[in-house]
Parts: structure tokens; C-alpha cells; sequence
């Protein structure tokens, strides 16, 4: 039996130096000390470990890629991880952390497709905790996001929310193509984050050019301005085609350090994300003779020529596990010689 929807109320647009009331906003302002020295160091994990970082706390994620590669089934089972439902406080072998309130979803692209996706992951005996600890929105929002920037944190604090997952953002703001329209958004999506509420959105790329073949995914492949993805602290791209249960997940802006790339399977049985057939950098270096950076990026991004940068990102992985003593140096580089660094297992 279905419980009882709850209501919300819109107020209108207001001023954007008057609150509620029509009164005058008090602006906080804070020390620059302890703005600075109290805050944590390093991001702070919502979704993964150490500087392994999907989702940091008060930094945005974006879950990008074409349609049918998972974008709603991956962030669903973060919602029930966040949810704090314990079935879920892992994903993708990273740790959730659960939030202190509930998780608002707003199903503003097809809600039922929604819905049956969910469906697969939790049972009738979830019901009265799914009440409790997950709020719906389904449909467009009553206002455009990008013209009305405290609509998000307004219904957010209706629904008792410290997250909130939009799907997708396409059907938050309209023309966000527009760099004005993606800075309001950006504003909106801000005073959410300020407000204390982790922001997880589900985006889509952009169509790339006839008989154009994308190699490997980037920013720039994400459709929209280009504040879209500046505001968020991480970014996460899932490539493939539709309906495949494999699908390529690339981190391409990170609040840390880079997670994979991996590649990851879907179960359209029971709607859950494992890895699969992931590349150990530790496996790797267990090979006779250990590895170097360039041979370790070849399996790693799978290609036959790594430019530097993807080198570079896998040569502080495995100096990273040389500080961490599960790798030692074999053999020490010399630029001048062209010879490459190698390292083995301890």
C-alpha cells in the first residue's frame, strides 16, 4: 500500500538579497584563519579510500556518458549506500559513507525507467525504510534551476535531504549550452554544497562529429558549458554503447588522486556494479623482471603508446605503493641512459 505523498511548498522567486520574509539577509563572513586551518587537509571520502577519491564531502560528482551504460543504475546504488542501507556500503570495492539525513532523488528523466531500476535493487520488506530514508521527486522541476538558485537547497531542507541526486541535468536548466545559463546552474548547484547537501548529478555527453571515433573519453566530451563540470570536484565518464553489461569508467577530474580506469559490469538481474577484470598494478610488478611506468600504463589504459601524462599518473601510483613498502625499486632510471625505472614486490 502506498504511503502518503508528502507536500512541498514552492515560494516564489525572491530578491536575492531578501529572504523569505522580505527581509534583509545577514551575510556570514568568516576569520580567514579558521577558514583555512580548519578545514580538512585532504578531501574527505563520501565514496572511496585514502586519496582514492569518487566522492569527496562538499565537492559535486558528475556521472557522465552516452545513454544506456548505467549512469542511473550506478548512482541509484549510491543513493542506498548514502541512504545508509548496509547492503550497500560498498561499491565498486570502494566504502559509502552514509549520510546523517536522507537522500532526495529528483526523477526528472523518465521516472518510471527510474523507478524499475530501484526496483530491481531492494525488496518489499525495504518499504517503510525507504519512506523514512529516501525522498522522490518525479518530473521537471517547478522552476528552471539555472533561473532560481535557492529552489535546490528550498526543497532539499523540505525533504530533511544532506544529499541530493539530480537526473539529470539536461532536465534541471534548459540551454545549458549557454556559458550564463551553466554559470547559473553552477550557482544553484553552490548554494547546495554551502548549504551542507552532497550533490551527486547524472549528464550526458556530446554527440560527437559523423564518423568521428572517440578514442578516449575527456571533459571536453561532456555536453554544455564548461562551468558544468568546473563546479564539480569530481567527474566520472561511462563509456560503452547501449545496453552493454560491460562498460569502460574513466575518472577525468578527480578531488585526489585518479580511480582506475576500470573496467565494470552490470547485473540486469539484481541491478548490481561489481569490477571486472580489473588491471593490479601489484600483479603487474609480481612479472619477472617487475615493470616500468610506460609498460604498467600499456595495461593499464590499454594502449600501445601511453603519452606522458598517463605515464605520469602511473608512475606516482607506483611510487605511491613503494612509500607504502608493497613495491620496491628493482632498478633505478637514468634519463640520460633512456633507461626506465623498475619496480617489483617486496
Amino acid at each position: 500500500m502506498s504511503s502518503t505523498v508528502r507536500q512541498v511548498v514552492f515560494p516564489p522567486p525572491r530578491e536575492p538579497d531578501r529572504g523569505p520574509d522580505g527581509g534583509r539577509v545577514l551575510y556570514q563572513l568568516h576569520p580567514g584563519g579558521d577558514f583555512i586551518l580548519d578545514s580538512p587537509a585532504n578531501p574527505v571520502p563520501l565514496w572511496g579510500r585514502g586519496d582514492e577519491v569518487l566522492l569527496a564531502d562538499g565537492e559535486a560528482l558528475i556521472i557522465a556518458g552516452p545513454n544506456g551504460v548505467g549512469k542511473t543504475s550506478l548512482a541509484q546504488q549510491l543513493v542506498l549506500g548514502r541512504a545508509g542501507f548496509p547492503e550497500y556500503q560498498d561499491l565498486l570495492g570502494y566504502p559509502i559513507a552514509p549520510g546523517v539525513g536522507a537522500v532526495l532523488y529528483l526523477a526528472m528523466d523518465r521516472p518510471r525507467q527510474a523507478a524499475r531500476s530501484f526496483r530491481r535493487m531492494v525488496g518489499e520488506a525495504w518499504r517503510d525504510e525507504l519512506n523514512a530514508k529516501l525522498f522522490v521527486w518525479r518530473g521537471p522541476p517547478p522552476y528552471d534551476l539555472a533561473r532560481h538558485s535557492s529552489l535546490l537547497v528550498d526543497l532539499c531542507q523540505q525533504a530533511g535531504a544532506d544529499t541530493v541526486v539530480i537526473d539529470s541535468l539536461k532536465d534541471a536548466a534548459v540551454g545549458l549550452s549557454d556559458d550564463e545559463v551553466g554559470a547559473r546552474y553552477n550557482r544553484c548547484r553552490q548554494a547546495a554544497v554551502a548549504a551542507g547537501v552532497q550533490v551527486i548529478e547524472l549528464h550526458h555527453n556530446r554527440k560527437p562529429a559523423s564518423g568521428v571515433k572517440v578514442e578516449k573519453p575527456s571533459i571536453e566530451d561532456l555536453y554544455g558549458s564548461t562551468w558544468l563540470p568546473s563546479g564539480a570536484g569530481s567527474v566520472l565518464f561511462l563509456s560503452g554503447a547501449p545496453g552493454d553489461p560491460i562498460v569502460g569508467l574513466h575518472h577525468l577530474k578527480q578531488p585526489a588522486g585518479e580511480v582506475g580506469p576500470l573496467k565494470i559490469i552490470h547485473d540486469q538481474t539484481s541491478g548490481r556494479t561489481t569490477v571486472w577484470n580489473a588491471v593490479s598494478l601489484l600483479q603487474l610488478a609480481g612479472q619477472p623482471g617487475g615493470i616500468s611506468a610506460a609498460d604498467a600504463a600499456k595495461a593499464l589504459f590499454d594502449v600501445e603508446k601511453p603519452n606522458p601524462a598517463e605515464k605520469e599518473k602511473v608512475r606516482r601510483k607506483l611510487e605511491k605503493l613503494q612509500r607504502d613498502g608493497q613495491l620496491v625499486v628493482l632498478e633505478a632510471g637514468d634519463s640520460a641512459a633512456k633507461k626506465a625505472t623498475r619496480w617489483g614486490l617486496r
